[in-house]
């Protein structure tokens, strides 16, 4: 049996990516997922491929700028040309501004803060592995 196809990667979300005074829009993420689908059809087919579509995406807690974020996406399905893949972003060190302006903790409990199921396509005559 193989592994499967995973990608990963861990991010500090900076002062640019808030939006909502101090909350990272959901794009923030989104773009994340999209860096890691890319990363899957790479190691897939030797193409980064074009997101075809999200078949779902929560948010499920606030990110802010100073938060640490671990991604991890696994390539779940595949089709002749499709590569479907199920993301997570996991706050893994959170800011403590109730405290000091620099205050942060590793949090003990890490905390789910979105999850997406996508599709990525690599036509045939792209693919060069598999």
């Amino acid at each position: 049996m193989t592994e499967p196809i995973q990608a990963s990667l861990r991010v500090r979300v900076g002062s640019e990516d808030a939006h909502y005074g101090t909350i990272a829009a959901g794009a923030f993420v989104m773009q994340l997922f999209g860096d890691l689908a890319t990363e899957i059809t790479v190691r897939r087919d030797g193409d980064e491929g074009l997101l075809r579509a999200y078949e779902g995406v929560e948010f499920l807690a606030p990110v802010r700028p100073g938060d640490f974020l671990e991604c991890r996406a696994t390539l779940v399905r595949e089709g002749r040309t499709s590569r479907t893949f199920e993301a997570e972003a996991w706050k893994v060190i959170t800011t403590r501004q109730d405290l000091t302006e620099s205050a942060a903790d590793v949090l003990e409990e890490r905390i789910l803060v979105a999850k997406a199921t996508g599709t990525t396509v690599v036509t045939a005559d792209l693919q060069r592995k598999g």
